[in-house]
């Protein structure tokens, strides 16, 4: 959490008015939460954002969009993976009003054959299915409009689903080529089962759900 935080700090201060940074720390049992005090107690824009019990990456990613206070939201995964030089770049097009969600696009993608295999046709049936048409939706460096989150719904895989329910809900979604590095700490829990059997059927229940609406 310190090394990404610290990366992200400068391009967060260059931006142009004032921020916050929101840390979820999702109910951890290791030293997260005292890292978290430190940082916060080190940077007073930084604000913790405490869960219990642990309820996932889904649960966590919704808990924080809605802590925001900002007009613009910034979003990404903690792992080291994308690069948050990249953070003024997505939130450039949003600022200037022409689009209301920005997502990266992973380039080149540093993982395995196989994950981008699977992440590939995933993102095809996803894209035909819901009619989202993002390339990308695993990618978690994102900006958006804070009146976007009001589109949102709960659901097990909202990281990847966020870009359907914008576009859904009327928004308009546009996506950036951003820098993706190769896993540097932590394992991947995606396997095949959250990689593609639970997306497909949370996919069928989110359409279900989209139509009504």
């Amino acid at each position: 959490m310190r090394p990404l935080l610290e990366a992200a700090l400068p391009g967060l201060r260059a931006l142009e008015g004032d921020f916050e940074a929101v840390l979820v720390d999702d109910g951890s049992t290791d030293s997260t939460a005292a890292e978290i005090a430190e940082i916060c107690a080190a940077e007073p824009r930084c604000r913790i954002l405490s869960l219990r019990p642990n309820g996932g990456q889904a649960a966590a990613l919704m808990a924080g969009l809605r802590g925001c206070r900002g007009d613009f939201i910034l979003t990404m995964d903690g792992d080291g993976q994308n690069d948050p030089a990249d953070l003024p770049k997505v939130l450039a097009p949003v600022a200037r009003g022409e689009a209301d969600l920005v997502c990266g696009i992973r380039t080149p993608r540093h993982d395995s054959c196989l994950r981008r295999a699977m992440s590939a046709l995933a993102n095809a049936v996803r894209r035909r299915y819901l009619g989202d048409n993002v390339s990308d939706s695993g990618c978690q460096l994102r900006a958006f409009r804070r009146d976007v989150v009001s589109a949102l719904r709960p659901s097990p895989l909202l990281q990847s689903f966020v870009p359907a329910m914008a576009v859904a809900a009327g928004f308009r979604v546009a996506e950036l080529p951003v820098r993706h590095h190769p896993r540097v700490r932590g394992e991947s829990k995606y396997g095949l089962g959250k990689l593609w059997w639970r997306p497909f059927a949370e996919m069928i229940r989110l359409r279900r759900e989209l139509r009504r609406r």
